[in-house]
């Protein structure tokens, strides 16, 4: 059994999350993902019923430009994730993890008090949840 501390989401999410419609068409999205530097996009609620949706890198490259699509001809809404598995900020970073390996997904929004307050990725697991101790 290990003993080591592994620290929670919150420790290692992204803060800045970047909200879309989904009837945004995909070259659109790909400039914002661009400007903000994220391979991510959470796509915003229609209303209080329904669930986000979330737009990754991968799946411009495997539902766009591996069918030979044009983005500015394809919304969002086509292909994206929805819904989405979120996690708690205050989810112990091995459990993330796991969540991620269990379902086979490599990005999940933030959730606190029911809002939408980061991102966090298999590689923002690695790079904060081991690197601060080799620095």
């Amino acid at each position: 059994m290990s003993t080591q501390s592994w620290g929670q989401v919150r420790d290692c999410m992204r803060t800045e999350v970047t909200e879309v419609e989904g009837t945004l068409d995909v070259l659109s999205a790909l400039k914002i993902m661009k400007k903000v530097r994220a391979t991510s996009l959470v796509v915003k609620r229609r209303d209080e019923r329904d669930e986000y949706g979330l737009l990754l890198f991968s799946d411009i490259a495997k539902k766009v430009i591996a069918k030979d699509r044009a983005p500015e001809r394809v919304s969002v809404y086509e292909i994206m994730a929805k819904p989405v598995l979120s996690v708690r900020a205050d989810m112990e970073i091995r459990y993330c993890a796991r969540l991620f390996e269990n379902f086979g997904i490599s990005h999940a929004p933030v959730i606190e008090n029911d809002r939408i307050v980061g991102m966090v990725s298999f590689y923002l697991l690695v790079l904060h949840g081991i690197m601060p101790d080799l620095d």
